[in-house]
């Protein structure tokens, strides 16, 4: 049988990296080839591959339908991006195909679909996955299959007013004991833009006021949400990605972060547009006042894939703006300097009983006469201005009065 002559079935997929996994986006051309290595002469009636793209959720859920009475509640749902077949070997006449002893290879081709797809994710409870599927079909013998998965990152350009709009907001808290109030606790920040891409630095400028007669510590988080949608339910995992920890402030003190940076791990970009399967970033800038709940301001994040750019030129090649290093689709973290909290430390007690409410931004306001405005935007108009021509001289030249220095001045 052919499956004893079978030494090698693999698919190897054309990449311009080399060793590196080729990334593609919606448009592209995915190509490369089948490999059969065989150690004898083998009959052969076809061999056909199968191009498929699928976001998919599943999850269960325990109900109670009385004092002794369970059930397990099923939710799924899946969205189609890819489908395409194709025939690699296969005789006309409807005959068998002879492959001599030796290694065949048999190239294809297909182009992903123009309308845009969603960047490859694995999620606790969905995915989204693109993979070519090859079935070798020879007589009398069970179908040989090989599947291998390719990625697929759709790009996020930062570089557009919405993503590059600043994001600023204000809110208060009272912090009070029974029936006792210890006085007001409020926090004002801001952050330059909305969009930023993993390995950047998140200037973070806050004004943290405490009035109340307790000391009050001031920190900053990135956290992802999670968002899987199956027959109008929805499931969510949320996790800290990130943190910043500022320095205590003092009973009726006040203490400003001009520019507190917190970095973006190597994390997966936002995913917006697929109706089952949404990842979203947030900065949370909170405080922690003893003897009440957290008290945290959000400011929305959307996680891209082009960075910012304000000299260069721009392109949107995926493969040469994004980092080949794919850790993210599994959602790991690498090693951290110091270890998130988890979600649960983060979140107030009207988020842990109102979880799935949308939540409302506060419209900007006028910053201006707390917050610094940081240094690199003056840097940056500065650098756009032309120089001097050479050839200009100062219209007004003082002369040069050079005098010995007086030795007992």
């Amino acid at each position: 049988m052919i499956f004893d002559k079978l030494k090698k079935f693999d698919i190897v997929f054309d990449s311009p990296e080399g060793d590196c996994p080729p990334v593609f986006s919606s448009g592209d051309v995915v190509s490369g080839r089948v490999v059969v290595d065989l150690s004898g002469e083998s009959r052969v009636d076809s061999l056909k591959l199968h191009a498929e793209g699928f976001a998919k959720v599943h999850w269960t859920e325990s109900r109670s339908a009385g004092s002794s009475t369970a059930y397990t509640q099923n939710y799924s749902d899946e969205v189609e991006y890819l489908n395409r077949r194709e025939v690699l070997l296969q005789a006309d006449n409807g005959d068998v195909t002879v492959l001599p002893a030796g290694k065949h290879e048999f190239p294809f081709s297909f182009q992903l679909p123009e309308e845009t797809l969603v960047t490859s994710f694995e999620g606790k409870h969905g995915s989204i996955r693109y993979w070519v599927k090859v079935k070798l079909h020879r007589p009398w013998a069970t179908v040989r299959k090989i599947k291998k998965e390719f990625t697929v990152i759709e790009p996020i350009d930062i570089n557009t007013p919405a993503l590059l709009a600043p994001q600023a907001g204000t809110k208060d808290k009272m912090a009070r004991a029974w029936y006792r109030n210890f006085g007001q606790v409020s926090v004002t920040a801001k952050i330059d833009r909305k969009g930023y891409t993993p390995g950047e630095m998140i200037p973070v400028f806050a004004e943290f006021d405490n009035a109340t007669s307790r000391s009050v510590v001031p920190r900053a988080y990135i956290t992802q949400t999670q968002t899987f949608i199956a027959r109008g339910t929805m499931k969510q995992k949320r996790a800290v990605v990130a943190t910043l920890c500022g320095d205590i402030v003092g009973a009726r003190c006040r203490e400003t972060w001009h520019g507190r940076a917190i970095k973006i791990p190597p994390v997966g970009p936002s995913i917006l547009q697929c109706r089952i399967i949404k990842v979203e970033y947030m900065l949370k800038v909170c405080v922690d006042v003893p003897g009440t709940s957290k008290m945290c301001l959000e400011l929305p994040l959307v996680i891209g894939t082009i960075p910012l750019h304000p000299f260069g030129s721009r392109t949107s090649s995926v493969s040469s703006q994004y980092s080949v290093n794919l850790e993210w689709l599994r959602m790991a973290i690498p090693e951290q300097p110091e270890p998130p909290p988890d979600y649960s430390s983060v979140v107030t007690e009207e988020e842990a009983v109102q979880r799935h409410n949308t939540v409302v931004l506060q419209p900007a306001e006028d910053l201006s006469g707390i917050l610094e405005r940081p240094l690199m935007a003056f840097v940056q108009e500065f650098r756009f201005r032309p120089p001097p021509l050479y050839s200009e001289v100062d219209p007004n030249p003082q002369p040069l009065n050079i005098r010995p220095r007086c030795m007992t001045c």
